[in-house]
C-alpha cells in the first residue's frame, strides 16, 4: 500500500511543480510585491498599506474601474452562466448528429478574435454601422450614434458582446452534464409522478449536475470578474482607444487598470495592490455562489 502510495505522489508531482511555480508562487509574489513600490528597475522598497490607502483615497480611475467591474460583473456573470445552462439544456435535446453541430456553432464564437471585428462594424460610430444604418433606415435616429466613443453607451456595447461570447467552457461542462445522466431515473420520475421536461429539469437533471453548475459557476465567476480583455479588444479593433484607455475611462475594469499601472506606468507594486484585490473579491463571489448552490441542491 506504502509503494503504491508513493506512485501517486509521483504522477501528481509534474502537476504539483507547475502549479507551485505558475500559479501559487505569483500569487504569493503579487501578495507580498503588493506592500512596496516596484518599477521594474530598482529594488522593491517597502511601503506598507501605502498601495491600498491611494486605491480607495487617492484614486479617482481606481475607483471608476472598480465600480465597472462589479456592475459588469453582476450583469454578465448571472445572465451568461442562465444562458449557457439554458442553451445547453436546448442542445441536449436534439438528436446527436445536429446536436454536435449546434454545440459546435455555439462554442466558437468563445473562440474567435475576428468576432471583435464583426462587431466593431456593428457598433461602427458612422451611417454606414450596421447598428445605425438599421435604426436610421427605420426613422429611429436622425444620425448616427458613437456606440463605442461615447461614454453613455460603451459598456452596455461591451455587456452585448460578453453575453454573446459567453458560450464557452461552461456551457460544453453543462452539455457533457446531461449527457452523464443516467435516462433511467427518469423513467423512475415519471413513475412517480414527475411530468414534462421543465419537471424533469428542476427535480431530476439539475440535482444531478451539482458538480457541472459548481465548475460553471467558477468560470463565469472568473470570467466576469476578468473583465477587460473582451472590452479592450472590441475598442482596439474598432479603433475606438486612445493609449489603450476609453472615453472618460468608460470601459476601464480593474484588469484594464492593472495592466495599465504595469505595462505603461511601471507601477508593479500598486499594480500587485490591484491583483490581490481582484483575487480577494473573486474568492469571495465564487464563495458565496458556492453556498446558495449547495444549499439549494440541499446539502
Amino acid at each position: 500500500m506504502k509503494k503504491n502510495t508513493t506512485v501517486y505522489y509521483l504522477m501528481l508531482l509534474p502537476f504539483g511543480l507547475l502549479f507551485f511555480f505558475f500559479i501559487l508562487l505569483p500569487i504569493l509574489a503579487s501578495v507580498v510585491l503588493s506592500f512596496t513600490d516596484f518599477n521594474l528597475v530598482q529594488t522593491p522598497r517597502f511601503t506598507g498599506l501605502d498601495n491600498y490607502i491611494r486605491m480607495f483615497f487617492d484614486d479617482s480611475v481606481f475607483t471608476i474601474s472598480l465600480n465597472n467591474t462589479i456592475v459588469f460583473a453582476l450583469l454578465t456573470g448571472p445572465l451568461s452562466y442562465f444562458i449557457c445552462l439554458l442553451f445547453a439544456w436546448l442542445v441536449n435535446e436534439f438528436r446527436p448528429g445536429i446536436r454536435s453541430v449546434f454545440t459546435f456553432m455555439l462554442y466558437v464564437p468563445s473562440l474567435s478574435t475576428a468576432v471583435y471585428t464583426v462587431w466593431a462594424f456593428i457598433f461602427s460610430g458612422d451611417q454606414y454601422g450596421l447598428l445605425n444604418s438599421f435604426l436610421m433606415s427605420m426613422g429611429f435616429l436622425n444620425e448616427p450614434i458613437q456606440w463605442l466613443t461615447d461614454s453613455k453607451y460603451i459598456m452596455g456595447c461591451i455587456i452585448v458582446v460578453q453575453l454573446w461570447m459567453s458560450l464557452g467552457t461552461s456551457f460544453l461542462s453543462f452539455i457533457a452534464g446531461f449527457q452523464g445522466i443516467d435516462h433511467g431515473q427518469y423513467e423512475a420520475g415519471a413513475l412517480d409522478g414527475i411530468s414534462g421536461r421543465l419537471q424533469e429539469l428542476i427535480y431530476i437533471t439539475l440535482p444531478n449536475m451539482k458538480p457541472q453548475l459548481l465548475f460553471g459557476a467558477v468560470m463565469q465567476i472568473g470570467a466576469s470578474f476578468a473583465a477587460g480583455a473582451v472590452g479592450q479588444a472590441l475598442l482596439n479593433a474598432a479603433g475606438a482607444t486612445a493609449n489603450g484607455v476609453s472615453t472618460q475611462y468608460a470601459a476601464s475594469t480593474l484588469i484594464t487598470h492593472m495592466n495599465d499601472m504595469a505595462s505603461v506606468r511601471n507601477e508593479m507594486g500598486y499594480a500587485c495592490a490591484i491583483a490581490v484585490l481582484l483575487f480577494l473579491m473573486m474568492l469571495g463571489f465564487n464563495a458565496l455562489v458556492q453556498k446558495i448552490l449547495r444549499r439549494v441542491g440541499g446539502d
